[in-house]
């Protein structure tokens, strides 16, 4: 793995990537308030029709302390202890994604409290195991598939040395983490609007993702685009066997991690891969 932070290389035109300081370009998915132009047109509602019902609104929140306090506790659970400052943009994040999700179903997640359980703690969970294998020093992630930015936004927000990439073919998923990339002032966070197959060949040093594909899937298709020495890290619900038994041959399952979500009565587990010899 590479011993220092390197800067993300260019990216031909077209594929998308940058932070909020690069919304509207060219070569990048529109902003939103042009998305919602495109996302409401002709729809068979009439919050659809032009001039027409109310804007979608996110679900209500808890009190800012209360959820402050909560996110708190969960990150204690982890054994996280995070500078208000980074819990405040992890729940400036999750406001985002409410937000955003009325309009743009981002995630089936449409509870308050849940969003908060299912989506940032279910990522924080990573962060230590993740903190072990590659340390806090600059490391260059690629989350594929990543949606809504889960869960590269929350690597980005909690270690700011760590450059991370969330790949997602969907222009208003990539849309979205760019306007985060840019509102919450991420320059480690980077958004690309691209099939992760069309990626050229960017050394990560780790790849990971959430509910992306089988991970007979991922290792092929991601493959070209792991540094020497770099790792996979899948997150996964209950231990995939039958997806362990399909993976190809030259692939080591070197750990099966079983996490513990505080509030989420449901099995989690990291798969961790990497290329033999």
């Amino acid at each position: 793995m590479s011993a220092g932070p390197k800067a993300p290389p260019a990216l031909p035109p077209g594929l998308g990537r940058g932070s909020g300081a690069a919304l509207g370009s060219a070569d990048s998915p529109p902003p939103f308030d042009k998305l919602r132009a495109i996302g409401t047109a002709g729809r068979g509602t009439d919050a659809g029709r032009s001039g027409a019902g109310p804007r979608p609104q996110a679900p209500a929140a808890a009190e800012p302390a209360v959820e402050l306090e909560a996110l708190r506790q969960d990150a204690t659970a982890l054994g996280l202890a995070l500078p208000d400052a980074t819990l405040d943009r992890l729940l400036a994040y999750l406001a985002l994604l409410r937000k955003w999700n009325a309009a743009y179903n981002l995630t089936a997640v449409r509870d308050a409290a849940q969003m908060r359980v299912q989506h940032l703690a279910d990522c924080l969970a990573v962060i230590a195991p993740l903190r072990r294998q590659v340390g806090k020093g600059g490391r260059r992630i690629l989350d594929v598939g990543s949606g809504g930015g889960l869960p590269g936004v929350v690597l980005a927000a909690v270690e700011p040395a760590w450059d991370v990439s969330c790949v997602d073919a969907v222009g208003k998923k990539a849309a979205f983490v760019r306007q985060v990339a840019g509102e919450l002032a991420l320059p480690n966070l980077h958004a690309l609007h691209a099939r992760v197959e069309a990626l050229p060949g960017l050394p990560f040093d780790v790849i990971t993702a959430r509910a992306f594909a089988s991970l007979a899937d991922l290792v092929r298709l991601t493959r070209p685009l792991l540094a020497p020495g770099g790792v996979w890290l899948a997150m996964k619900g209950r231990r995939p066997d039958d997806e362990l038994a399909a993976l190809p041959a030259g692939i080591d399952v070197f750990h099966v991690e079983r996490l513990t979500v505080p509030g989420l009565g449901a099995e989690r587990c990291l798969v961790w891969m990497r290329p033999q010899g």
